[in-house]
């Protein structure tokens, strides 16, 4: 009778595994992670199995074989599975799909990096903040399904690998990352058709909660400091680096990882491969939409990166999110960028809902949903990358793919005329007069007159600034351009001392982020 039951329990059991077995399906479809131009990782997350093998070629016939591993992934049956792919050849396209047992997945395509020596051209898109929005549960697939997929396919035409080299979001991808069902749900079901052939690489955000399933499914650089494997690391694609860092509490302030970039960026400034420089790091260092979204450590790494490029030539800029719109500065004195790529989901931060404040360093501020296009021009005599922002609107207006912003910004330097400053005839009134110079000149091609910056001074020096006063052609805030009509050919002095005597220059910059040399002084004195 016992020999019965244990027989019975065992075909019993054996049934219910092959059946099991039989229905296991994806929990997340294959993903791309980590690519060089030999090698990329491949992941994906099934309801059962241990068997992780990617068939993989040139042509979707295939014809070869990787093997990996899995990992329980949520003290379940679930597994991640985890395959790296080498032996690849540089800047080609291959072909794959992933088998777990009798499931076998879609065939996909990916397209291997180029050498830095190669000066191939590339693109990549920045986006964050994608966690759910509980009023607009679909917006992110709307942004990757509606917005991205089809830009790429009206805007360059071809397969999405060959238009998209990867894809970068600062953080919070998640509402709550310690929620397993929301990394299936709410991030990658709606950007399945993307990142199954274009790589991802994040950094955490304050929405991650610094949760283990972050770390479980994504496996990025391991070349930051070994404690902290994958909370900071870098990545080379061409001719470009790209620095993933982390700004949430308990990580912002890591003397190891301010240690890490620091020495980081003293090899990029040896590195001759390496013509730009981007990091992305989750909070802003100052936000015109949130202010208290702001985070002073922030304000560390865009110090370092800014004399980084000033020692270096190398432009350099830092994409984040943390408020919910798009915005788009510069550094006054250096050639560095600041882009908000949000938001992609998560919901927006209108207007006058917070407290905000008109930074000089911002040019456009929007309270909209979007991402950001990169595209790298290889061009080893005067590579270049720009930078363009597509629009979906907000809630009150809708846009589809619309661009609203752009930038090109230039490896080599062509700095505009030295401008002319315009001499004062006589004394000037204390209470205020007009500072002149003429029109902005440059040799460049289509370079326009983009920002001008005046100082006045009581020593000739200009250790003694009294003004310092620095403006863009455009300044959107809060909808409107509040430098509408002003040709930055001229500037208010405001009040000033009586009888007394100052000096003042003017330098322009153009839309490529060059500055010319100051203006030969001025100098005029003030009446009773």
């Amino acid at each position: 009778m016992k020999l019965l039951n244990f027989t019975f329990l065992a075909t019993y059991f054996c049934g219910v595994a092959l059946y099991a077995q039989e229905t296991s399906v994806f929990v997340v479809k294959p993903y791309l992670q980590d690519a060089n131009p030999t090698e990329i990782t491949v992941m994906w997350e099934t309801s059962l199995g241990e068997e992780s093998v990617v068939e993989f070629g040139t042509s979707p016939k295939l014809g070869k074989k990787a093997v990996g591993g899995a990992e329980d992934i949520n003290f379940g049956p679930s597994r991640i599975h985890e395959v790296k792919l080498t032996g690849l050849k540089r800047f080609t396209t291959y072909y794959y799909r992933v088998k777990t047992d009798k499931l076998v997945s879609d065939i996909y395509q990916f397209k291997t990096p180029p050498f830095a020596s190669d000066n191939e051209s590339f693109n990549f898109l920045a986006m964050s903040d994608m966690q759910i929005d509980h009023q607009n549960p679909d917006k992110f697939n709307e942004i990757v399904n509606k917005g991205i997929l089809p830009f790429l396919k009206s805007e360059y035409g071809n397969n999405v690998p060959d238009d998209l080299a990867m894809v970068l979001i600062p953080g919070d991808l998640v509402e709550n990352g310690a929620k397993y069902e929301q990394w299936q749900n709410d991030f990658f079901k709606p950007a399945q058709n993307l990142f199954s052939e274009v790589p991802v690489y994040p950094v955490l955000g304050n929405h991650e909660r610094n949760a283990n399933y972050y770390f479980k499914y994504f496996s990025l650089p391991k070349n930051g400091t070994p404690a902290y494997a994958e909370h900071w690391w870098y990545k080379d694609y061409g001719n470009t680096r790209i620095i993933g860092l982390n700004s949430n509490e308990g990580y912002r302030d890591s003397r190891e990882q301010f240690a890490w970039l620091k020495s980081l960026l003293e090899e990029t400034a040896k590195n001759g491969e390496i013509d730009f420089v981007f990091a992305q790091l989750h909070h802003p260092h100052k936000s015109e939409l949130w202010i208290p979204g702001e985070e002073e450590s922030s304000g560390k790494v865009v110090k370092m990166l800014e004399e980084f490029t000033t020692k270096t030539g190398k432009p350099s800029l830092h994409f984040f999110g943390h408020t919910h719109g798009y915005s788009r500065g510069q550094s006054k004195d250096h050639k560095h960028l600041w882009i908000n790529v949000a938001s992609a989901g998560g919901a927006i931060d209108n207007w006058g809902e917070f407290e905000g404040r008109d930074y000089d360093e911002f040019s456009v501020t929007q309270d909209e949903y979007g991402f950001v296009m990169v595209e790298v021009d290889g061009n080893h005599k005067n590579p270049k990358f720009t930078i363009k922002r597509i629009s979906r609107g907000n809630e009150e207006l809708y846009r589809d793919n619309e661009k609203t912003d752009e930038i090109v910004i230039y490896a080599n330097s062509h700095q505009p005329d030295t401008p002319i400053a315009i001499a004062f005839n006589g004394t000037v009134e204390y209470t205020g007069g007009l500072l002149k110079a003429q029109p902005f000149k440059s040799s460049f091609k289509d370079a326009y007159h983009a920002a001008s910056h005046w100082q006045i001074s009581t020593t000739e020096d200009f250790d003694t600034l009294v003004l310092d006063s620095w403006k863009q052609s455009e300044n959107w805030y809060y909808g409107e351009n509040r430098q509408k009509n002003d040709n930055l050919t001229d500037e208010p002095t405001k009040r000033l001392k009586p009888n007394t005597k100052y000096y003042w220059r003017v330098r322009y910059r153009d839309q490529h982020l060059n500055w010319s040399d100051w203006s030969k002084t001025q100098s005029f004195k003030t009446n009773n």
